[in-house]
């Protein structure tokens, strides 16, 4: 699929409505799953967020709130190998232990952009998460729109993560990026122009971002066309969206969930929020489109300049713009 093609499905609405009967479930005791796109993988409508876990001053409430979220259902498990100077992988690593590695799906991203770089962040992403197989390796901060050129070049990142995937050490492979849609696009155009599809896609699907260079309305109906797993990340924004006034925790949440994200990823800093995630999986129903309506009603006074989204519209979040030793 070239780009015209890519951008004329892109363009062509999203239909979320309907869609979203699809990919819900209705919650009855155990925590809904849904299916990771291609991979035929079940994941907990909600996921762990890794980048919280290694910024608790004391390390054993860390492994609480990993191994508390796996007991209540939740089993997909977000990290990154640059989270807190690899102290969330170090922290996972050890929540894992006693037979709760089995029941995870584990996830991490490297950022490098070379294949020297790449294949030295899983081996130290492996050797943190204390685990011989990650499920999912995925591309961290797609931003630049060199990004996909680097990854796909020859040496570059995506030769390392071909390689550990045949010699077994992860199973899936996919991106991230909070930047641009368009960066997305591209990304999605680069693979396909190498014979390649990603198996997951991570962005941010948000009350705002549905006002402003909107991932829902670009990137979301090509995932959902090529059956690529939709992960849903910055529902509140790192809390900033709760700074509108406009919108509470859990119809952040329940937004995100009611498009066809396969999971919400969500930051939990402690066993209180950790419960607000589950009591929202839980109490998910399919949204109508008034009520759809009513919510983006709400936020669409406030929304349409990125003020509340600045991971798109500031070097905030950028991590990999404050340390480019890391892309390689």
């Amino acid at each position: 699929m070239d780009r015209r093609d890519f951008l004329k499905t892109a363009a062509a609405g999203t239909l979320m409505t309907s869609l979203n009967h699809k990919f819900a479930y209705a919650a009855s005791g155990s925590l809904p799953t849904r299916t990771l796109g291609r991979t035929g993988e079940k994941v907990s409508i909600v996921g762990l967020g890794g980048y919280h876990i290694g910024m608790q001053s004391d390390e054993r409430e860390s492994l609480r709130i990993i191994r508390t979220a796996l007991d209540g259902g939740i089993n997909f498990l977000d990290n990154c190998w640059d989270y807190n100077g690899g102290e969330s992988e170090i922290r996972m690593g050890k929540a894992l232990r006693d037979g709760y590695r089995q029941r995870a799906f584990l996830m991490t991203k490297i950022d490098g952009r070379t294949k020297q770089a790449a294949a030295q962040q899983i081996e130290e992403s492996l050797r943190r998460l204390q685990t011989d197989r990650i499920d999912l390796l995925q591309f961290h901060e797609v931003i630049r729109d060199e990004d996909p050129d680097r990854i796909f070049a020859q040496g570059g990142g995506m030769e390392a993560a071909l390689a550990a995937k045949k010699q077994g050490k992860i199973r899936y492979i996919g991106f991230t990026g909070h930047k641009s849609p368009d960066i997305h696009l591209k990304m999605l155009q680069t693979a396909a122009a190498h014979q390649f599809t990603f198996d997951t896609v991570q962005m941010p699907l948000n009350v705002m971002d549905a006002h402003y260079d909107s991932f829902e309305k670009k990137v979301l109906p090509v995932l959902v066309k090529e059956n690529i797993g939709v992960l849903g990340m910055k529902s509140m924004g790192d809390k900033i969206i709760l700074k509108s006034n406009t919108a509470a925790p859990v119809e952040c949440l329940h937004y995100a969930m009611n498009l066809p994200t396969s999971v919400v990823i969500t930051g939990c800093d402690s066993l209180k929020i950790l419960q607000q995630a589950l009591d929202a999986a839980h109490s998910f129903k399919p949204m109508s489109q008034s009520e759809v309506a009513t919510l983006l009603a709400k936020t669409a006074p406030v929304a349409g300049k990125g003020e509340f989204e600045l991971y798109k519209t500031s070097h905030n979040f950028d991590g990999t713009y404050q340390n480019p030793q890391w892309l390689g």
